[in-house]
């Protein structure tokens, strides 16, 4: 008698959701001290003697620290050594510690700078390491994990707003807000650090090798989706930075200049984003990275230019094509990685990763300060400055365009182009 051949597909750990929305949670709240400088720069302008890039030149180091950071630590293979709910408590509590230095110590743009590239560095710890134990969890709902997690970042980075937008109500100054985001990554720590657990499809991480990453990127489907990170990355952080700034300016152009309300816009707009990624998470699993990567830089670099030009239009009219903007603007991040995880040939997926993250990260600094140096005060200013941000999208989108015409773009999400 012949043994039956049981090819039902395997159980999924029951765990996997719970881990999920511990994951979720602490990443939203660890998060929180990346962008808390961007929040509180319209403050810091009326206390500190600044200049147009001195501000902006915080939220570079910050995303420099984060590039030095991941590098680093794929270098010397902490993920392998440190079991990864510690290495994640142990960067959120660095973070949380460097943020509190920029809060209390930072008196000046110069002396801020530190506390930001340190902020930078530690945070690499977190969000890398959060979506690497997400697929220790998932198989089959691995884009849609992985979403939730990126969806979770977007959140914390919006927090610091939402801090700010009370902090106004209740007549707080900016170092409150600050020290609210350090708190918030202490309890991402906590929550991490005691309840996470590596999951039964964890697989060691490995090393960063710059020669095992150029054999990567000799596969010319890896460089366009790489450059479709690129042409993504170059618009999304300097909207993230600007974007505060950039609906106090229309909004009082409008007649309309109640802080609070500006900064719970400006929450919401980058916040609806972490909604907007964990959907796009799960889409993208059933019609392609190829088909949503477009779809969303196609709506973000639109809505840019649509934003420029309603400077000081009604606010309700501007903040509904800035929510339509905050949502589709990270949407596509995270299937840009997953889509290099798939096309890369085996053993350079994590080689290729740590520098494609390295550069998009570093290619940040380029259009935050670029915003900067063209100090846009007034309706030109931001319509030429929303403009050169729709130049990264309408890049990304050909990019992706033509990974969609390859004959191995059928290696990505189980078929799906």
């Amino acid at each position: 008698m012949s043994a039956s051949i049981d090819a039902s597909p395997p159980v999924e750990d029951a765990r996997r959701w719970p881990q999920l929305a511990v994951l979720g949670v602490g990443t939203l709240l660890a998060m929180a001290p990346s962008f808390s400088a961007s929040a509180v720069a319209p403050l810091l302008r009326s206390e500190w003697v600044v200049g147009p890039l001195d501000l902006p030149w915080l939220t570079v180091v910050t995303q420099l620290g984060f590039a030095f950071g991941a590098l680093g630590l794929a270098a010397i293979g902490a993920p392998d050594v440190i079991p990864g709910p510690r290495l994640f408590a142990g960067g959120a509590i660095v973070a949380a510690g460097a943020n509190l230095g920029f809060a209390l110590l930072a008196t000046d743009p110069v002396s801020a700078l530190p506390f930001r590239f340190v902020t930078g560095a530690a945070l690499a710890a977190v969000y890398p390491v959060g979506m690497k134990l997400a697929a220790g969890w998932f198989r089959r709902e691995r884009g849609l994990a992985i979403g939730v997690v990126n969806g979770a970042l977007t959140i914390g980075v919006a927090l610091p707003l939402l801090f700010r937008a009370v902090g106004v109500y209740g007549g707080l100054d900016w170092r409150a807000v600050v020290l609210g985001a350090s708190i918030a990554a202490l309890a991402g720590a906590v929550v991490v650090g005691r309840l996470g657990r590596p999951g039964p499809l964890e697989v060691a991480a490995p090393r960063f090798s710059p020669a095992i990453a150029a054999a990567a990127f000799r596969v010319p489907s890896v460089r366009l989706a790489s450059l479709g990170y690129f042409g993504h990355m170059w618009e999304l952080f300097a909207m993230w930075t600007w974007i505060p700034i950039f609906l106090v300016a229309s909004f009082a152009a409008a007649g309309a200049v109640n802080a609070a309300v500006s900064s719970l816009v400006a929450f919401t707009v980058v916040g609806v984003g972490g909604l907007a990624s964990a959907a796009a998470g799960a889409i993208a699993d059933r019609i392609g990275r190829t088909t949503t990567t477009i779809a969303a830089m196609a709506t973000s670099g639109t809505s840019a230019v649509v934003a420029g030009l309603l400077f000081g239009a009604p606010p309700w009219l501007l903040t509904i094509v800035a929510l339509i903007w905050g949502a589709s603007v990270v949407a596509d991040s995270a299937q840009f990685s997953t889509a290099v995880s798939e096309l890369a040939p085996p053993g350079t997926a994590g080689s290729a990763l740590s520098v494609q993250t390295a550069v998009g990260f570093t290619l940040t600094g380029f259009t935050i300060l670029g915003i900067g140096a063209i100090d846009p005060t007034g309706p030109d200013g931001w319509r030429l400055a929303w403009l050169i941000l729709a130049l990264g999208p309408a890049v990304g989108v050909l990019a992706m365009w033509r990974l969609r015409s390859r004959p191995d773009a059928t290696k990505m999400a189980s078929g799906h182009r």
